[in-house]
């Protein structure tokens, strides 16, 4: 689905998908949500997996050292720990809460493997597309522990962890991103209570359930546990909860771009991709 929603007013729910059994990486279990035959993409949103395992043959496999070029990949962690290294000599640890967005341009090669040998690990992992203009900027990262990444805490007891955008009572996340201007919130509703939130009129817009279920839109339509949601036009998010919910609300602007895809990279045109394996045989990136 590579569409633009847009219009004015309180955004109902469009679609709703729990995405696939998927393995990546060393053996990774998850659930693939956004990548699918079902939901290929919704731009600029190439990619979305969960993950979340307490049996350690899950995940203990992790993701050996693999390049990417011409996106950025979001990492954000609920449970457990992830160890990060790159070519370039970066690494660091993801802890729960915490969150990494790498942008990895005209090249990285990396590896994310689990900084545990038991116990939970959970989060998720979003693919953000690259316009072509930056596709083949120089690699970087935005890599925040759980303290550098804003609490929201309402009077209400909402509580809004806020990786990137600015909420509706003014808090803004800790990622900067001027190309698709992305709202990533994890979002702690109580039972009872509503939650709004203002949008681009022209972004693309989902939801995902990580637990209870929300009641969306004007309509209350029904989003169940581990689903994901798109949104249809408007510009404001409005959804209730009778029994508490924790979900992801993601929003940004579409790119309305060509998209060339060869395993881990994105690019434009089917030469870029080429060209991408090319310059990863010889050791370019």
């Amino acid at each position: 689905m590579n569409t633009t929603l847009s219009g004015n007013g309180i955004r109902e729910l469009a679609l709703v998908t729990p995405g696939m059994p998927a393995s990546d990486g060393d053996g990774v279990r998850m659930t693939r949500i956004i990548g699918t035959p079902e939901l290929n993409m919704l731009d600029p949103f190439l990619l979305l997996d969960a993950f979340g395992s307490d049996s350690p043959q899950d995940y203990i496999g992790g993701f050996p050292s693999h390049p990417h070029r011409g996106f950025e990949t979001v990492t954000y962690l609920l449970a457990g720990r992830m160890r990060h290294k790159d070519n370039a000599g970066n690494e660091g640890v993801i802890e729960p809460g915490g969150v990494q967005w790498m942008t990895a341009g005209r090249g990285i090669v990396h590896s994310e493997m689990p900084e545990q040998e038991n116990g939970l690990l959970m989060g998720f992992q979003l693919w953000v597309n690259l316009p072509a203009r930056a596709k083949m900027t120089k690699p970087g990262y935005q890599e925040y522990p759980p303290a550098g990444v804003p609490l929201e805490q309402r009077e209400d007891g909402t509580q809004v962890r806020v990786v990137a955008g600015t909420t509706s009572e003014g808090t803004t996340g800790a990622v900067k991103n001027d190309w698709v201007k992305p709202t990533y919130l994890d979002v702690t509703l109580p039972a009872g209570l509503s939650f709004e939130q203002a949008v681009g009129a022209g972004d693309n817009t989902f939801l995902y359930v990580i637990e209870g279920e929300l009641l969306v839109g004007g309509l209350q339509k029904l989003l169940a546990h581990r689903t994901l949601g798109i949104l249809g036009r408007g510009d404001r998010v409005q959804v209730g909860s009778p029994s508490g919910a924790r979900f992801l609300l993601v929003s940004a602007q579409p790119l309305n771009e060509p998209v060339a895809r060869g395993g881990p990279f994105v690019m434009n045109t089917r030469d870029e991709i080429i060209q991408a394996f090319d310059d990863y045989r010889h050791n370019r990136f």
